[in-house]
């Protein structure tokens, strides 16, 4: 094997994700699992070493997890491989319900349909550090790759089919209080964008007077042709069904479940920034939870006015879940989250859960006997209405150079107050209004974000983050 090959698998911000059948790879997958086999022997030497290992809806994930298990298990592993496409949640979930020492998911989350991928999940069912996959990695191609037929497997009993829906449902249901939901008749739409979220949510509200329809649960593993990802360029038709039939609220999945975004009564898009800010005030105010709240360094402002006005601890991370996994298991924290729509919560996995952030804000609609346009708005109200905008830009479209954005000293008119590159480069200006362009750890793209108190200006400023890749 030559170092070029080494050199196409590559674990991002959130796991491995490459193009099926270019570098996506039966082979390549296998390779994967016997590198994540060395490392488990080499960091578990004397323990007994278990994987749970699950799959979501796309193309060849079933086989790609099978791979996966079967090549752990010939390397002495002990595997529970997921009997159905499941949430990656329920995966993670897993993990800890089970005493694994680790998961593996086969999921390429939001990227487009022609993608898979590989998310290794910690014994705290939380996103591998950079350490573990570093080490990962360095173990590819330095030992054969070892398999065993899954009939084998089973026969032997290193390999067990197992359910991993059913303790995640039961958790769920107790997680919120689902006696005092069922009994409210909100009306509620879900679009599940064709990913692993499937049907969880109707299972969940099952014999509740909640009124739940679901969008787009059927499998397709080509997402009509888009990206399962839950901002508004792909939202199909929700925005429009809950303005038309009004709606009390209307919830999005990502691919494997993970994230979220939701839609108000008149078809108004909910940010994930927003969600996470009523989450917060939910578990605080409604649920007496105490502890600190984290943030991503471009989570928006308005979360540091309601960390401020309710003494929370408001810690800031890197772009990537892990780094607000860590702290998770590090810290009492309330709820974290990244503008992305990966929310977690306390007394739960370190990891996102976009079903369980669904149910929260549902909760809250039900302890407060308003729809979610009238907490969005109370909001608002009380803690600054912030204008966030995002997009994605090519790296083709020009070179990213952060010494050249760091060097900016005004914009808009605005003095920059103070400059963020620990994760891209991130420009303050005096009134709260920022700018930041970052390169894409998961796709070849740089993320070019922006904040502001009006619309227009938070558009000018990401436009001005696209003409400094321009030239």
């Amino acid at each position: 094997m030559t170092d070029q090959n080494t050199s196409e698998i590559k674990f991002g911000t959130d796991g491995w994700r490459a193009v099926i059948s270019d570098t996506f790879t039966f082979k390549n997958v296998a390779i994967v699992a016997q590198a994540i086999a060395e490392w488990l022997k080499s960091d578990f030497p004397s323990e007994h070493k278990k994987v749970s290992v699950a799959y979501d809806t796309r193309f060849l994930s079933d086989k790609y997890a099978e791979i996966v298990a079967c090549v752990l298990a010939k390397n002495g592993i002990e595997v529970l491989l997921s009997d159905r496409a499941v949430p990656t949640p329920a995966l993670s979930y897993g993990v800890v319900n089970t005493k694994s020492t680790c998961g593996v998911m086969i999921t390429a989350s939001h990227n487009p349909g022609a993608f898979n991928g590989i998310k290794i999940k910690n014994g705290q069912g939380g996103g591998a550090s950079k350490d573990i996959t570093n080490k990962v990695e360095s173990f590819f191609y330095k030992t054969s790759v070892e398999t065993i037929a899954l009939k084998d497997a089973l026969a032997l009993k290193t390999i067990q089919m197992y359910d991993f829906k059913a303790a995640y449902l039961k958790f769920m249901k107790s997680y919120v209080d689902l006696k005092k939901i069922k009994k409210a008749k909100f009306k509620v739409v879900q679009d599940v964008m064709h990913g692993s979220g499937g049907r969880i949510l109707e299972e969940i509200l099952k014999g509740s007077q909640i009124r739940l329809s679901l969008m787009r649960s059927e499998v397709n593993p080509s997402f009509e042709g888009g990206k399962p990802e839950p901002i508004v360029e792909f939202l199909g038709g929700i925005l429009k069904k809950v303005k038309d039939e009004k709606y009390d609220i209307g919830l999005v999945l990502d691919g494997d479940a993970d994230r979220i975004a939701a839609v108000a009564p008149g078809g108004e898009f909910i940010s994930p920034q927003k969600i996470l800010g009523l989450i917060i005030l939910h578990l605080v105010r409604n649920r007496g939870r105490k502890g600190g709240i984290v943030k991503t360094t471009c989570g928006t402002v308005m979360l540091d006015n309601i960390a401020k006005k309710l003494n929370l601890k408001l810690y800031e991370t890197p772009v990537g879940f892990k780094y607000i996994s860590d702290l998770m298991v590090s810290e009492q924290i309330i709820a974290g989250g990244e503008e992305a729509g990966g929310i977690g919560v306390q007394d739960y996995i370190p990891e996102r859960d976009g079903t369980l952030a669904g149910l929260l804000l549902l909760e809250m609609m039900v302890y407060q006997k308003k729809n979610i346009k009238k907490l969005l708005d109370e909001m608002e109200k009380e803690f600054g209405r912030y204008y966030y905008e995002r997009a994605d830009l090519p790296l083709g479209a020009g070179k990213y150079d952060p010494e050249k954005v760091k060097a900016i000293q005004t914009l808009l008119g605005k003095k920059v107050v103070e400059v963020k590159d620990k994760d891209g480069v991130k420009l303050i200006c005096e009134d709260d209004s920022w700018l930041m362009l970052r390169p894409s750890g998961t796709e070849p793209l740089v993320r070019a974000y922006s904040e502001a108190k009006s619309l227009k200006k938070a558009k000018d400023l990401l436009k001005i983050g696209e003409n400094l890749l321009k030239v």
